[in-house]
This record gives structure tokens, C-alpha cells and sequence, in this order.
């Protein structure tokens, strides 16, 4: 079986009878987590941006509050997690600016609560993360840019 293109996917919902579309999207939501939570985000959360950001940071504060520092190994892999788990919530909103505000939450905290000076693997991924913030900061409006580049210089 092949997988339909996004534009032929689009023309076949565009066909659909408006009372059968909510059945294919709670189908569609039962497969997998992730079409789940995109569904929970775009129903009850994309509304209100600014409270969906406040509560993916009080996440993300809780992770690195759960983190195990026993060795380089598994600070790693918690790390990869709550990351994994950023970039999901950054996919999810789809906006520039909550994917910076949620970087840079995860750099402060990472900086903050994680011995990397000595561990390349671990300082990469947060060297790669301020890479992220700042490519991302240029595509956003000048204002917003220079509020986020005084907190960048902080992380640096």
C-alpha cells in the first residue's frame, strides 16, 4: 500500500462530509500518541499560546529537577529526553517564537542544573541547542530579536 501526497490527502478531506470528519480525526487520534496530543494541543491549547508555553516550562523545570546525574551516560540520555520532549511540543505549536522561548528555557536550565564543562558529548547538545536559538532568532521581528539576543548572551 503506498501513502497518499499531502495535496491528495488534502482534495480527499475537502471531499468529506463535514459529520464524518470528526470520526476520522478520533480514529486518526487513537493510533498514535502523537496524533493524540497534536489533537489535544489544536482543540484545547492553541488558543492560548503564552499558557501552553508557561506550562511546557514547567515541564521541561521538572525533568531537569528528575534528572540523573549518577554518570556521563545517563545524564546524556535524560537529557535527550526532555529534549525529545521540547522539540515535540515546539513541533506541535508550529510557531517561531515558542520554539525560542522553549530553547532557551532548556539552555538556562541545562546550564544551570548540568555539569557538562568536562563531557563533550553533553556540551555539544547544548552548544547545538544555542545554535538552534539563534538561527531561529533571526527569522523573527527585529524587536523580538534583540530581547532574545540579551538572553543569549547569558547562555554564552
Amino acid at each position: 500500500m503506498t501513502t497518499a501526497s499531502l495535496p491528495e490527502l488534502r482534495r480527499a478531506i475537502n471531499n468529506i462530509p463535514l459529520n464524518d470528519l470528526p470520526e476520522l480525526c478520533i480514529r486518526l487520534a487513537r493510533f498514535k500518541k502523537e496524533n493524540k496530543e497534536l489533537l489535544s494541543y489544536l482543540l484545547f491549547e492553541a488558543d492560548d499560546e503564552q499558557e501552553y508555553i508557561r506550562k511546557v516550562k514547567r515541564e521541561v523545570e521538572e525533568q531537569f529537577k528528575e534528572l540523573n546525574r549518577a554518570t556521563p551516560y545517563l545524564t546524556k540520555k535524560g537529557i535527550r529526553k526532555i529534549l525529545t520532549y521540547a522539540n515535540q511540543r515546539i513541533h506541535y505549536s508550529g510557531q517561531k517564537r515558542t520554539e525560542v522561548e522553549l530553547l532557551i528555557v532548556f539552555c538556562q536550565k541545562f546550564k544551570k542544573e548540568v555539569p557538562f564543562r568536562h563531557n563533550i558529548t553533553i556540551k555539544n547538545i547544548y552548544l547545538r541547542q544555542l545554535q538552534r536559538i539563534k538561527k531561529t532568532i533571526g527569522t523573527l521581528h527585529e524587536d523580538l530579536q534583540f530581547d532574545y539576543s540579551e538572553e543569549i548572551k547569558a547562555l554564552e
